[in-house]
């Protein structure tokens, strides 16, 4: 059953982070099936409606292995990870402008640092890592990818 939950992101330093904080915990507690943007222009902030389904927290169960998802905790970085982080972060800025979104929408800096980590090679690999849903893999796992092999 898909439900709906609108978010608003409000742009002035005081709430944008509790904003998205909010907004990275939820996207992270359920599979987002779409997601549409708006920029309110006259109170500067951005409407986000995300459709979803809830993921079922599965209660005193023996999670196996597959559910854990990769994310990285602070880990350093070596250099070759750092060199593709960068690319990702340039890659994410110009994709995030060219459709208009606040760059976190596109992949937060801790799903891309994992990215750089666990150096998925293909799409299936991507599901591992956390904040990595179906949605977000459909429309960026291949230039995602792409981006891995180039460097």
């Amino acid at each position: 059953m898909m439900k709906v939950k609108v978010f608003k992101i409000r742009l002035p330093e005081e709430f944008l982070h509790q904003d998205q904080m909010m907004l990275d915990n939820f996207l992270a507690a359920n599979e987002i099936i779409k997601v549409e943007t708006a920029f309110v222009n006259d109170e500067n902030y951005w409407s986000v409606v995300l459709y979803f389904e809830e993921l079922k927290v599965a209660q005193n169960k023996v999670k196996d292995a597959k559910s854990v998802r990769y994310s990285v905790e602070n880990d350093t970085l070596n250099p070759d990870e750092i060199k593709i982080l960068e690319a990702l972060k340039l890659w994410r800025s110009e994709k995030a402008k060219e459709q208009n979104l606040p760059i976190y929408f596109i992949a937060t800096n801790k799903e891309l640092m994992s990215v750089a980590k666990y150096k998925p090679a293909k799409k299936e690999e991507l599901l591992d890592i956390k904040g990595f849903g179906k949605h977000k893999i459909e429309n960026y796992g291949e230039e995602i990818l792409e981006i891995l092999e180039s460097i």
